[in-house]
């Protein structure tokens, strides 16, 4: 009986082995984020199979919906399940009747600095997924210039900087702990100023004839404000603070924002899960910083209802 002894590989084939599936694992990672950090909004188009700006909302339509909105949902790269929650959240609102009034997108903005390579593996997936997360080359943290480098990215990201036209009416600001009635904030935006407008959520203050700022938990510029922030070497200069604060400081510096739209006592905090203190005329929640403070939001507002086929999965 003989015994036959296998020759070793070479070294260089072993390495081979060990790194090319480790390299096709970072191409499928580091490729799709590289990409979201030159263009992220064309690239989320991309990935989503739809033109610069849509998530499919509206595609299909004989006729262009009456206005336009971007909602930025303002979040951290490691809220995943948040992320999720939200994108359940707002799909369910858009129903036919919604998308012939409006286009309505909605998209995750994150800052590129840092990002644990974690994070940035999980978001790659999602941006991948979903085509709705927008990586901005700013730091993570609202009074470091996020909203700012939000507003000011527009411009260039969707083409109206080289002449490409207003790719929306207007563009969103809203916190992760907001839930938003989709169909409400339409309504009201029907009957807004399409220029100069800033809308939100403002507080009476020293008995001005209109709030110096609305508050962070959300609120609207119209898309000339969006393109004046990314112009503005005034603004550029005072980026950094209190990011709703500075919002409005940008706007009184610059005598902008003459037509305000406050929704306030519309857009409110969470106070409890009790059917009073909701308003019916809701357009936004904020403070829902636990799972069972949406849960509550959105069994009011009848999002979680099921119809009898769930009985199948045992409700």
């Amino acid at each position: 009986m003989s015994t036959y002894l296998k020759k070793p590989l070479p070294s260089y084939t072993i390495s081979l082995i060990v790194l090319l599936p480790l390299t096709l694992l970072c191409l499928t990672f580091l490729l799709p984020l590289s990409a979201y950090l030159n263009n992220p909004l064309a690239a989320a188009a991309a990935a989503s199979g739809c033109g610069v700006g849509g998530t499919a909302v509206g595609v299909g339509s004989q006729r262009r919906p009456e206005l336009s909105v971007l909602i930025g949902v303002h979040t951290m790269p490691g809220k995943h399940s948040r992320r999720h929650l939200i994108r359940m959240a707002y799909a369910l609102q858009q129903t036919a009747a919604l998308r012939a009034a409006a286009r309505v997108d909605v998209r995750f903005a994150l800052c590129a600095r840092p990002m644990p390579p974690e994070h940035r593996a999980f978001v790659a997936l999602e941006a991948r997924a979903y085509g709705d997360v927008l990586i901005l080359d700013c730091a993570e943290s609202a009074e470091q210039g996020k909203t700012y480098t939000y507003f000011a990215s527009l411009p260039a990201m969707l083409g109206s900087a080289s002449g490409g036209g207003r790719p929306y009416d207007y563009v969103m600001k809203v916190d992760d702990d907001t839930f938003l009635r989709l169909d409400a904030l339409v309504e009201t935006l029907r009957a807004a100023p399409r220029e100069d407008m800033y809308c939100g959520a403002g507080l009476p203050f020293q008995d001005r004839q209109f709030p110096p700022f609305m508050l962070g938990m959300g609120y609207l510029l119209s898309w000339d404000l969006v393109e004046w922030i990314a112009s503005s070497d005034m603004v550029r200069k005072e980026a950094m603070g209190v990011e709703d604060l500075t919002t409005g400081k940008w706007l009184n510096m610059g005598n902008k924002g003459k037509n305000r739209v406050n929704l306030f006592p519309r857009m409110y905090d969470y106070k409890s899960a009790k059917a009073d203190d909701f308003l019916e005329n809701t357009i936004g929640v904020h403070q829902l910083k636990q799972d069972l403070r949406w849960a509550h939001t959105l069994e009011h507002f009848n999002l979680t209802r099921v119809g009898p086929s769930s009985k199948l999965y045992g409700f």
